[in-house]
Formats: C-alpha cells, structure tokens, sequence
C-alpha cells in the first residue's frame, strides 16, 4: 500500500460513509481541544457521515464525555463516544476473570469499578489486576516491575493499550506501558481498547465503507489494519518526537509493521 499525503479531508470524504476518530492526539491534546479536526468533524457532520469516538480511555465513557464538555466540545458529538473502559467494565461486571481485583492506577480512574468497588482488595488476595495506568505518585518503571514480577501467575486486565500519551507537551506512560512490562515478566493480559477487534465490533455496521482515523501506529493503525479498514494517520500526535520529515512517516509504518493510506499532520477538513 502507498501512503499518501492528504493535505485535505475534503478530497476523500466522500468515499466513506462513516468515520472512527480518535480523541486524544488528534481532538485534544489532553489540555484544549485542536481547533482544526472541531472544524473537519462539523464539517462530516453537516455532510451527513456516521460520525464515532473510539477512545482507549480506562474511564467509563460517560466520565470522558465530561471531560470533554469542560473542552467546550459540541454536545450533539458528545454521544458517540465510546471508551477502552467501558468496554473493561462491561465484562468486570459479569465477573469473567474472578470477583475479587487489585487497582494498579491513579486515583481518577476509580469511577471505573464504582459498582463493583466492594470486590477491590490487596494484591496478595486478589483474583486478577486491574491496571488502568500508573499510580499518580510513582513513574518509575521499575517500581512496577518489582511490585508485579511474584504475581504472574494472575491475569492483568489492561483498560488501556497505549504505551504513552501527550498531555500538552509533557509525554506520560499509560496503561499499556504495564501491561508490556507484566508481559515481559511471563504473565498474561487481556486488552480492551484499539486494536482489539471486538471494540471495532460495537461500533462498526455492515454494508458502511469506514475510515479509521488516529495518532498511534500501535492501537489506531494497527486497529484498523487488524479490522481491514482505510486509515489515516495523524502525525502531530504520540509519534510527533520521531518525525522530523516524510521519510521519517515511512520509516515509522515500516517499524511498527503497519501501513496507512494517508497521513495528515493534524486532522484537517
């Protein structure tokens, strides 16, 4: 596959009937909302095209709808939204990996297992690891590894693939960076999130040509190569530090083992 450079949405919006954008790194950057891919989703929106937030966010996704309201995002957006965590709590609740769970993350992410909060408990005790991310107040990798590395004979549930994200300029771990770290030590992890096929399956209809649109090479692009989709690759995201011309994309693509029909530096109408 050619990778090419689309200088306008515009030109190809019409191919497609529905569209699966990411949220952070190509809509916001975790501190405003990017202006430019606000105007190209109005712009799909006014067109009549099935518009869907895929977010791998370890949050229920009403907490991220939310989030995005205090960004001033357009509220008739604002339900179709779908998250990594909600995703993750549908199967907690049915208790598929055991009842009793340890949380490995931050605070902010309690609202994942608020209905269930009574089954949290210590990581001696518990049934499988639940890791929405890194604790706020530790960023060392090798602190995970020692806390985890005599419990590998437990699942670890990773509501979030990303390895790292962008808050303004500021790169931050995710939970998927202690999901590989919990791989590498032997145990197993069962992902929810891009760019797992089944959260493409809830969102996806038949007969509708798709284009996935993302900042990531691991989870959107790869999602959309995994599900067979057209996608277009935002440059100014996660990978923005490795790219310094378009060269430097197709090294990438070639890197992560992924091809993309388009790039764009940011998502634009």
């Amino acid at each position: 596959m050619k990778t090419k450079k689309l200088d306008h949405l515009a030109k190809i919006y019409n191919e497609y009937d529905a569209f699966i954008i990411d949220l952070w790194g190509v809509m916001h950057n975790g501190i405003k909302l990017n202006s430019s891919a606000i105007n190209a989703v109005k712009e799909l929106d006014e067109k009549g095209k099935k518009i869907v937030f895929l977010s791998n966010a370890p949050r229920p996704t009403k907490q991220v709808v939310e989030f995005l309201k205090k960004m001033k995002m357009d509220n008739k957006f604002l339900k179709n939204v779908l998250t990594s965590g909600e995703a993750a709590l549908n199967s907690l609740k049915k208790n598929k990996f055991g009842k009793k769970f340890y949380h490995l993350g931050p605070v902010r992410d309690d609202s994942l297992f608020f209905d269930i909060k009574e089954n949290k408990t210590t990581i001696d005790k518990c049934d499988f690891i639940l890791c929405t991310g890194l604790f706020d107040e530790e960023e060392n990798l090798n602190y995970y590894e020692n806390l985890l590395k005599n419990y590998t004979n437990k699942k670890l549930i990773c509501t979030n693939p990303d390895l790292t994200v962008h808050r303004g300029n500021v790169e931050e771990y995710c939970a998927g960076k202690i999901a590989e770290i919990f791989e590498i030590l032997g145990g197993e992890v069962i992902y929810f999130g891009k760019p797992h096929k089944e959260i493409y399956l809830s969102c996806l209809e038949k007969n509708q040509k798709t284009l996935i649109i993302g900042d990531n090479l691991k989870t959107d692009i790869k999602g959309a190569n995994n599900m067979k989709l057209d996608s277009l690759f935002i440059t100014s995201g996660v990978h923005r530090s490795k790219i310094d011309n378009e060269e430097f994309i197709l090294e990438l693509l070639k890197k992560y083992k992924v091809s993309s029909n388009y790039f764009q530096k940011e998502l634009t109408w």
